[in-house]
């Protein structure tokens, strides 16, 4: 995310140009089946793979559309009230594979309208934050829909995502950030207001901004001191730096670092274990 001031359609579109380099250099760096093609993209995962690992909201309709730019917008975030065992669970998935889960307008106002009903919500225990996209948690705001905008406009959308973070931060249950792909920027920041995080291994994560002269604008520069100390967060905001799971987790910016597995899931499969040790023992059924 960035501040104001780079609001200026020269700025925006050296932000986005930047930005594309940044995830192309990190998508070099995890190997086979990662490439940048005009768009950004993801790992290449066959239907059978991607039919077992992502699950679709309650009531919804299974996903099929792959990686299609057709998934509608009433899509882009499912919530699921998990059953059973796991009940007093709920899920947000992210689900915007076209747009690498970019935070956009729409993103951040169905974010602000779920936390709004889950924060009240008595039966809720613990709320994991996920993606449904193999490869990618957030890749932060999203850049092509702010290059449209004006200079008046980008203040406003800073703030809308920046607010939506706080609310996250502020919920009154713990909150688990399951971490399986790249959380650039904005990315970064909405995991660093969960309560804990957890990561995959080859998962990618960094405050990026500064390498386009910008600084981070959703709570980043507070959140990162105190989870990891001041100085060593300033070494990593003002270098841009991006960690993968294991450097994360040794210098405390995660809790628990997993192998991927084959599903791609496995920072979320560690996730929903942590949550059903939050669950209270003798849990009402209804």
């Amino acid at each position: 995310m960035a501040a104001a001031a780079a609001a200026a359609p020269g700025a925006l579109g050296t932000l986005q140009a930047g930005r594309a380099r940044l995830v192309a250099a990190c998508c070099a760096r995890l190997g086979p089946g990662w490439r940048l093609s005009g768009s950004w993209t993801v790992p290449r995962v066959d239907p059978e793979t991607r039919a077992r690992s992502w699950i679709p909201a309650a009531g919804g309709a299974a996903w099929r559309r792959g990686y299609s730019s057709e998934v509608k917008t009433e899509d882009e975030l499912r919530v699921r009230y998990l059953e059973e065992e796991n009940r007093g669970i709920v899920v947000l998935g992210i689900n915007r594979a076209y747009a690498k889960n970019s935070l956009s307008t729409n993103l951040i106002k169905m974010l602000s309208k779920a936390v709004d009903a889950l924060k009240s919500d008595k039966k809720v225990r613990t709320i994991i934050v996920r993606s449904e996209v193999p490869g990618i948690f957030c890749a932060g705001a999203d850049l092509k829909e702010r290059v449209k905008m004006n200079s008046s406009e980008v203040g406003p959308f800073v703030s809308k995502i920046r607010a939506v973070i706080n609310e996250i931060a502020n919920l009154p249950v713990p909150t688990i950030a399951a971490i399986d792909g790249l959380a650039l920027g904005g990315g970064l920041e909405l995991a660093l207001a969960c309560d804990i995080r957890v990561a995959a291994s080859s998962a990618k994560m960094g405050l990026v901004e500064t390498k386009l002269a910008i600084i981070p604008g959703g709570g980043g520069t507070q959140r990162l001191p105190r989870a990891i100390g001041m100085s060593l967060a300033k070494e990593l905001i003002f270098s841009a730096r991006v960690l993968d799971g294991q450097a994360a987790k040794a210098v405390g910016l995660i809790s628990h670092v997993l192998e991927q597995n084959q599903e791609g899931d496995a920072a979320y499969r560690k996730a929903l274990d942590l949550a059903r040790e939050f669950l209270p023992q003798n849990f009402p059924a209804t």
